[in-house]
């Protein structure tokens, strides 16, 4: 990842309503959720939620897929693993021993290859 994007990113996330919609739709997994379902579930109105879609869209946090009428959203965790990774990729000095408790706290969620 390219500083220019972690920064996009990190941007993105960096408002209230955008890392809520980013965490739900974590949450809804490989399913996703549909705008109106999102704008449901954190009491958002629409319009306001569009906004804050586009945002995250940009930053490659977020996918978007029309199924039919609706629009389904996806977080992407491809590109959160990019910015986590671009974020610790010199941690600890050297001695990766010391980001262990970081790794950790991904458990088994991680895609298998990624740890």
């Amino acid at each position: 990842m390219e500083k220019e994007n972690a920064l996009d990113a990190l941007a993105a996330l960096g408002q209230e309503t955008r890392l809520d919609v980013f965490r739900l739709l974590v949450k809804a997994g490989k399913d996703g959720l549909t705008a109106g379902a999102v704008a449901e579930a954190l009491d958002v109105l629409p319009n306001t939620l569009s906004t804050h879609l586009a945002a995250l869209s940009r930053s490659g946090l977020v996918r978007a897929e029309r199924d039919g009428r609706s629009i389904c959203y996806r977080a992407d965790l491809g590109t959160m693993q990019h910015l986590v990774t671009y974020l610790l990729q010199d941690c600890c000095g050297g001695n990766p021993e010391l980001c262990a408790p970081i790794a950790s706290l991904a458990g088994g969620c991680l895609p298998s290859g990624t740890r």
